[in-house]
């Protein structure tokens, strides 16, 4: 709208204005009124610029380009912030193992993956369930020892998001398995032999029909529950049917801490 050739009466509620006797912008941050006494969004002094939605919404802050595409996005009804679509605190952390190492896996076994292609001992094993099991004892023995299951573990300092994974897989042979990948969050406890407790499936993928070394594998894994609180830790399984093959495997799992 123009004031052009208007009264001011007809205007004046339109006009925006600081609060200060007349004094105009100082160091003090003060709500950017309406000139019939209602707040905006911003607040403003000579060295500050504050928002502050008066309710938390999905777009308290958006930046658009020419064509209307939002290139950065404040949401406080959810608490995030994102650029170019993608959340500002995005990161990746990756399982991994190679066919030499994982010679020792059994089939129909869920045989834990190391984290960030960790150097391994010993590979435990967490059943032969339809999932993993939910629980994980030291002892002293072959691949039950904290020194087998301490590289497997990914800890989770601060709440976080996870946003998707992939898995891709290799085999060593002609022949391959029916393969699978779970990923599981475990509360910890440190200085006990009950290391793993309250599994909770955060993912898996369909079977894999692995026809053997000729070519590689890439799945998308089913997002089952996304939240994992700071204190717990996140393994990845893997598991095939049959030992054909020996696997060379590769996990990435993309998240964003939320606090």
């Amino acid at each position: 709208m123009s004031f052009t050739n208007k009264d001011i009466d007809l205007t004046y509620k339109d006009l925006l204005y600081v609060d200060n006797n007349n004094n105009g912008v100082d160091s003090t941050t003060r709500a950017v009124k309406s000139a019939s006494g209602g707040n905006t969004a911003i607040a403003v002094s000579d060295r500050s610029l504050q928002i502050k939605s008066a309710t938390d919404n999905t777009t308290a802050v958006d930046v658009q380009d020419s064509g209307g595409n939002t290139k950065f996005l404040v949401d406080t009804t959810n608490d995030f912030v994102k650029a170019n679509g993608v959340h500002i605190n995005t990161q990746y952390v990756h399982f991994g193992i190679n066919n030499v190492d994982s010679r020792t896996f059994a089939a129909g076994q869920h045989q834990p993956i190391p984290f960030e292609f960790a150097t391994i001992s010993g590979i435990p094993d967490f059943g032969t369930g339809t999932d993993p099991a939910t629980s994980f004892t030291t002892a002293e023995g072959t691949d039950t020892r904290a020194s087998d299951i301490i590289p497997m573990l990914w800890y989770i300092n601060d709440n976080i998001t996870i946003d998707a994974i992939i898995a891709i897989e290799g085999a060593d042979a002609a022949t391959g398995d029916t393969t699978r990948f779970h990923i599981f969050s475990y509360d910890f406890t440190s200085g006990s032999t009950s290391c793993l407790s309250n599994g909770t499936l955060l993912a898996h993928n369909a079977d894999v029909t692995n026809a053997g070394s000729e070519q590689a594998y890439k799945s998308t894994l089913t997002i089952d529950s996304a939240s994992v609180a700071a204190g717990k830790v996140v393994l990845a399984f893997f598991e095939s049917d049959s030992i054909n093959s020996d696997y060379s495997l590769n996990v990435t799992i993309k998240y964003h801490i939320t606090g």
